[in-house]
């Protein structure tokens, strides 16, 4: 759909301001009467050579901590047999080292053990949906995100050799 000038100038304007295109979407309808689908807007926008501002996530400490846990780093496929993996622990990578189990423990689908740069252990698994759990032996416990990044990496690697 083809927009005036005026019309232009203040899909510009909007785009200034911050808006965001499901915003602009739905300002289009309501003050000009001019009915567009996302693409539309996508498009006209581009059209028009702007840029929308992407608006930055406010930014907590413990996101950090939380976002790696909630993501699995693989994701085990739920119909395979409990591991039969190596009991001991993998070579050290960075200073975080980590063992897969040989039988799984109850409820997972794979599980093991992780030593942290400060001495600190825990036991992770993957749950049959696919979650990936960390339980230290110290209650309360938080690993750094430097370790936590490594310990993924490690699991992925591990995991990977063995099929997941």
């Amino acid at each position: 759909m083809n927009l005036d000038e005026t019309q232009r100038k203040k899909v510009a304007e909007w785009i200034t301001q911050g808006m965001k295109l499901s915003e602009i979407q739905n300002r289009l309808v309501s003050e000009l009467d001019v009915r567009m689908t996302y693409m539309d807007v996508r498009l006209l926008v581009d059209d028009l050579k702007l840029t929308p501002k992407d608006s930055e996530p406010p930014k907590s400490p413990g996101a950090a901590l939380a976002s790696p846990l909630a993501a699995p780093a693989a994701k085990p496929k739920a119909n395979q047999p409990a591991v039969a993996g190596t009991a001991g622990p993998a070579p050290k990578t960075g200073g975080v080292s980590l063992g897969v189990d040989q039988i799984a423990r109850p409820g997972a689908v794979v599980s093991g053990k992780v030593t942290f740069t400060d001495g600190n252990q825990a036991e992770w698994y993957f749950d049959q949906t696919g979650r990936l759990g960390l339980v230290p032996q110290q209650p309360g416990y938080r690993p750094p995100a430097d370790d936590l990044q490594q310990f993924q990496t490690a699991l992925d690697a591990e995991l990977s050799k063995m099929g997941f």
